[in-house]
């Protein structure tokens, strides 16, 4: 049981830390919306993966199958993302004090998460697999590995939308409206990354 808690203590830091799409939306709906926005999209995984993991555990066994369910998925994951980025460097040059607009973080943190091929392919690899090991040891050892990998999951987010609240204060002015453009930077290229790997996994290049 102790080393399926580690091996989620770890899988979970790793991936909650890995830089990607729900990453840069928990720091970017923090500093436009504060820190309980952030919040709302760092939790997202909660919500979305139960039905990923169920899926990834059926479908592991025939994952070549699945690779044009992926395509599908990176590209929608793509437009979605393109489209988190256009709205993140768009309000940039309005103020921080409540222009943007409704945050909508539940919304963008689910579709995000659902949208993004990374979970799907964490669980259908080493997830499954590691999740299966420690089922095959007993139900306490699966249930500490899923303790052990979404309290780092989150908390790693959780905690990074803390330290951004903390910095909104020194974003002011100027300094917002960069970060805020760097932020739509980085989701940009986390679509096309997504796009390529679609079409990657549709066998178009």
């Amino acid at each position: 049981m102790l080393t399926a808690l580690a091996s989620g203590v770890l899988l979970g830091l790793a991936s909650g830390l890995a830089p990607g799409p729900l990453l840069a939306l928990v720091l970017a709906q923090t500093l436009k919306h504060g820190r309980r926005e952030g919040f709302k999209v760092a939790v997202s995984p909660l919500i979305t993966d139960a039905p990923i993991i169920l899926l990834a555990l059926l479908v592991a066994a025939k994952a070549a199958k699945f690779r044009q369910v992926l395509g599908i998925v990176s590209l929608a994951g793509g437009a979605f993302v393109l489209y988190l980025a256009w709205e993140t460097f768009r309000p940039a040059a309005a103020s921080s004090e409540g222009k943007a607009g409704k945050p909508g973080s539940w919304t963008k943190g689910i579709l995000a998460n659902l949208l993004s091929p990374h979970p799907w392919l964490f669980w259908l690899t080493v997830g499954s697999a590691t999740l299966a090991k420690s089922m095959a040891e007993s139900w306490l050892a699966a249930a500490a590995f899923l303790f052990g990998f979404y309290l780092l999951l989150v908390g790693s987010k959780l905690a990074l939308a803390v330290l951004a609240a903390k910095s909104r204060g020194l974003l002011a002015g100027q300094p917002y409206v960069w970060v805020m453009r760097v932020l739509a930077l980085m989701l940009g290229v986390f679509a096309i990354l997504l796009f390529q790997e679609g079409l990657k996994h549709l066998g178009v290049i």
